[in-house]
C-alpha cells in the first residue's frame, strides 16, 4: 500500500469518528506501523481500525507501513528509528536482542504460529517422526530452522533432505517433495482450490502441533519508545483489539475492504482472502472462547517452551524474559476495547 493511501484513510477515519478535521493536524499522536508482510488481510485489524476511525478516536495519527520480500525488516526499521511499532517472528526478534537492540514485545497477535507443513495421503506428515528422511520443500532459513528444531525438541536424528521451494505448494502436487513448508492461512487454500481435500487429498501440521511452539504477529518497540509514550502504545493496541473484533462480526467485509482499499496495490484476490480471514480467526482467539486475552503474552510459555524451542536451535544466551517482554500493555488495552 501507498504510504499517502494510508495517510488519507487516517483523514477518513476522523469523520467516521465524528471528530473535526482540524484535530487531524493539532492533536493526534503520529504513530508509524513497519508490518512483517504485504498489506492484506492479515492485518485485517489495522484496516478496520483505519475504516472506523478507532485510532483517530484514541487521538493517534497512525501510518501502516507494508512490509514483503522487497521491503525494509520491521527490526531493522524500527532500529533506525523509521518506524514506532514493528511486527517479527520469535527468533528473528531474539536475534536482534542478542546483537543489542534494546526491544521489547508488547504484544502476539497470533497466539501459535499457522506456520507448519503440507503433505500428500501418499506420504503424510502427521506427527514429527514423520519428518525423518523425507525430502521436504521450504522457503528459506527460517523454514528450514523450523524443521530442525523441531526434530531436536523431539530427540529425533536431524535427517532430511531440504529443497528450496517459493510460496506456490504446486511443486508439491508435481511429487518434488514429500512435504512442504506453508501457512495454514494461505497456501492450503491454494490446496483446496486445487480442488482438494484437507485431512483426506492432503494434511497440514503446524509447528506448533508438531512440538516447536511459538506465537505469530510479534509486535515490538524500543524500550526507550515504550518509557516515554506507553500511553500511545495502549491506546494503540486497544484500536487493533477493537478492529479484529469488528472483523469477527463481519469477515467478509474485512476481506472487501481489504482487496478494494488498503491491499489495493497488490492485486489481492477477494475469495482467497475471504477465506485466508475466516482460518486465520481461530489463532487469533483459540477455541473461540468470548472472554479470551486477545494479542496477550504469556511469560511462561515464552521462557518455557518457546525459549526450550530457540535453545533447540542453538540459541543458548537467552536474557530474562521480563526484560524482553511488557504484559501490561494489551492488560490495560483489553480494559479499553
Amino acid at each position: 500500500m501507498q504510504r499517502r493511501t494510508l495517510l488519507k484513510s487516517a483523514a477518513v477515519g476522523l469523520a467516521a469518528a465524528g471528530l473535526p478535521r482540524s484535530l487531524f493536524a493539532q492533536d493526534l499522536t503520529p504513530l508509524r506501523v513497519q508490518l512483517g508482510w504485504i498489506s492484506n488481510v492479515e492485518y485485517v485489524d489495522h484496516w478496520f481500525a483505519l475504516e472506523n476511525g478507532y485510532f483517530t478516536e484514541a487521538g493517534l495519527d497512525v501510518t501502516v507501513m507494508p512490509g514483503g520480500p522487497n521491503a525494509p525488516d520491521p527490526l531493522t526499521m524500527v532500529a533506525a528509528g523509521s518506524a514506532e511499532i514493528g511486527y517479527t517472528s520469535w527468533l528473528p526478534f531474539l536475534d536482534a536482542v542478542a546483537k543489542g537492540n534494546d526491544f521489547v514485545i508488547i504484544a502476539a497477535r497470533m497466539q501459535t504460529s499457522p506456520l507448519g507443513i503440507i503433505s500428500l495421503a501418499a506420504a503424510p506428515i502427521l506427527e514429527p517422526k514423520d519428518i525423518v528422511g523425507k525430502k521436504i520443500l521450504a522457503q528459506g532459513p527460517a523454514e528450514q530452522t523450523s524443521i530442525e528444531a523441531t526434530l531436536s525438541l523431539n530427540g529425533l536424528p536431524n535427517d532430511w533432505e531440504m529443497v528450496t521451494a517459493g510460496f506456490s505448494p504446486e511443486p508439491l502436487v508435481a511429487g518434488d517433495g514429500q512435504g512442504y513448508t506453508a501457512f495454514a492461512t494461505n497456501q492450503t487454500i491454494t490446496m483446496e482450490k486445487m480442488g482438494l481435500l484437507r485431512d483426506k487429498d492432503f494434511f497440514f501440521r503446524s509447528f506448533d502441533e508438531l512440538g516447536f511452539p511459538g506465537y505469530a504477529g510479534i509486535a515490538f518497540v524500543s524500550k526507550a519508545y515504550l518509557e516515554a509514550n506507553r500511553e500511545a502504545l495502549v491506546k494503540y493496541t486497544a484500536a487493533i483489539i477493537k478492529g479484529f473484533k469488528a472483523d469477527e462480526d463481519d469477515p467478509a467485509l474485512g476481506a472487501k475492504i481489504t482487496v478494494e482499499k488498503y491491499g489495493a496495490d497488490f492485486g489481492l484476490d477477494l475469495d482467497q482472502q475471504t477465506r485466508q480471514n475466516e482460518l486465520q480467526i481461530d489463532f487469533m482467539r483459540p477455541g473461540g472462547a468470548a472472554d479470551f486475552p486477545l494479542y496477550a503474552l504469556d511469560p511462561a510459555k515464552m521462557e518455557g517452551p518457546m525459549y526450550d524451542a530457540a535453545r533447540a536451535t542453538g540459541r543458548t544466551e537467552l536474557p530474562p524474559i521480563a526484560d524482553i517482554i511488557d504484559t501490561s500493555i494489551v492488560e490495560d488495552a483489553l480494559k479499553l476495547a
